[in-house]
């Protein structure tokens, strides 16, 4: 039999396994009703005068409570950021790649940061990667919608897609 030993009052308003009152009780008797259940008694509610105690198993009520806390975390809804990158020369057969990637990854409720990449005198080709992005954003329209416009920063264009 484990007791809570953070209890500090010398009476307690006891609650038995089925959830009927006991009554006020001094400790001892209340860790003897406990042990008469052959269950543990339970600090629920120290602020309260008298304090609160319920006899249960504790070992099932702790396991009880991660299990609620695991539902929860599954009910969550959780993404990722993916990141595709492309070039302003990419072909049209990689670009379809590409899409069937992103397509994919927004189908899995991820968001999807889809990157232009510039490098030495494609710089000077800003109007094709403008022109790619388009075309990314009006094949994956089914699935997902522009979250953040396409924009230049340096010598990369980004844009972020969210799962619709």
């Amino acid at each position: 039999m484990n007791a809570n030993r953070n209890i500090r009052a010398k009476e307690v308003r006891v609650i038995d396994p089925d959830g009927n009152q006991l009554g006020i009780l001094p400790i001892h008797q209340a860790l003897a009703a406990a042990g008469d259940f052959d269950l543990d008694l339970v600090e629920v509610s120290p602020r309260a005068t008298p304090p609160v105690c319920k006899i249960m198993d504790y070992g099932r009520y702790k396991y009880e409570q991660t299990k609620k806390q695991q539902e929860a975390k599954k009910k969550q809804a959780s993404f990722q950021l993916k990141e595709i990158k492309l070039r302003p020369k990419t072909d049209d057969h990689d670009l379809q790649t590409k899409l069937g990637h992103i397509k994919k990854f927004l189908g899995k409720k991820d968001k999807v940061k889809v990157t232009v990449m510039f490098r030495g005198r494609e710089i000077t080709l800003t109007d094709r990667g403008r022109e790619l992005l388009d075309i990314v954003a009006q094949e994956a329209e089914e699935v997902g919608s522009i979250e953040q416009e396409a924009k230049f920063e340096g010598r990369t264009m980004t844009m972020v897609l969210a799962p619709k």
